[in-house]
């Protein structure tokens, strides 16, 4: 295919392209470090890798918070510096935009300046709500379907969607995510312990315990500051602690399911009865928390495929198929823009 297409996945903390005529997707760090809060050090993975271990005069600054972009110049700087650093990327593009629907018009336009701003002088930049984005990569029959639920659990939100019939019937942006998850773990071990670890280390002890894997007699010796003495130390940090601080995040987002669940239409809910749910996003793959979902909401659980490069992956979907990226794709310039919204 001939078309210069880039499909774009800001999430939290990973920007995922995908560049259709080259056929190839990948991924980055979201992040950029700033010396002396004035000169950009650092970019992408280069900046993560300072994450929690920079010198006083170097910040690390993640531009995306709570699904939406929160220092409009980082992000651009970064954007543009990244596609010219990995892939020289073409002038003139078209460009698709995943973006969170429950989100303001503000919020949304951001996405949109953000291309059409920058320098890469953009042919187009057409939105795609991320839940159907997630869908099509994800593989389901979104033009098809009664009904399903799509879970995106990422870095720093978890995105709530109902699909049907190539639409979206309700959204829902939380912000719960790794991030919560892990300044949770954080929190307990600082409190219970008397013991402070950095938030990789938080990340590392969700990642290793998950929720129902493993015995309760578990644990995982890691590297902090112990609080009494001031000094750095190791401790064994057990299974049923990491447990316990990740228990209210979890009930919030399950609960945040359900209440979805009872506002379906009833047809679209029977639908979602006999798909059931969609788990999509980066936290996905999170040792038992598929069967976690099963049980508390009732409703039968599926992990997606690559679940943390779905949204990019139905981007890519959506470019090559020209009918579902006139159904499903649209520009901030439309002048009926704010009426099909």
């Amino acid at each position: 295919m001939g078309r210069n297409v880039y499909g774009l996945d800001l999430g939290t903390y990973e920007i995922k392209v995908f560049d259709l005529k080259k056929n190839e997707i990948w991924k980055e760090k979201n992040v950029i470090a700033m010396k002396d809060n004035t000169t950009v050090f650092a970019s992408g993975d280069d900046a993560f890798a300072m994450y929690e271990k920079a010198p006083d005069n170097i910040q690390v600054v993640f531009p995306m918070q709570g699904g939406v972009i929160a220092h409009f110049d980082d992000m651009q700087y970064l954007l543009e510096n990244l596609l010219k650093k990995e892939r020289q990327f073409s002038r003139g593009a078209e460009y698709l935009v995943a973006v969170p629907t429950d989100v303001t018009e503000v919020e949304k336009r951001a996405f949109y300046d953000l291309v059409s701003h920058s320098s890469a002088r953009a042919k187009s930049v057409r939105i795609v709500e991320r839940g159907l984005a997630d869908g099509v990569g994800a593989g389901l029959p979104v033009d098809e379907t009664p009904g399903v639920m799509v879970v995106n659990i990422g870095g720093g939100t978890t995105e709530l969607s109902v699909l049907a019939f190539g639409g979206m019937v309700l959204n829902r942006l939380l912000k719960i995510g790794g991030e919560q998850f892990d300044q949770a773990i954080i929190h307990l071990v600082r409190h219970s312990k008397d013991f402070l670890i950095g938030r990789t280390t938080a990340e590392s002890l969700r990642k290793e315990f998950g929720i129902f894997t493993q015995k309760d007699s578990a644990s995982l010796s890691v590297s902090g500051r112990d609080l009494i003495f001031g000094v750095p130390n190791t401790k064994k940090i057990p299974i049923s602690l990491v447990r316990a601080a990740m228990k209210e995040p979890l009930e919030e987002c399950t609960e945040a399911i359900r209440v979805m669940y009872e506002r379906t239409p009833p047809d679209v809910r029977k639908g979602i009865r006999e798909n059931g749910i969609c788990l999509t996003g980066g936290l996905a793959n999170l040792k038992g928390l598929s069967t976690y979902l099963q049980e508390s909401t009732g409703l039968p659980v599926a992990v997606a495929e690559e679940p943390e490069l779905c949204a990019v992956k139905g981007l890519r979907a959506i470019a090559q198929d020209k009918h579902i990226y006139k159904k499903l794709t649209y520009s901030m310039l439309d002048e009926d823009y704010r009426w099909l919204r």
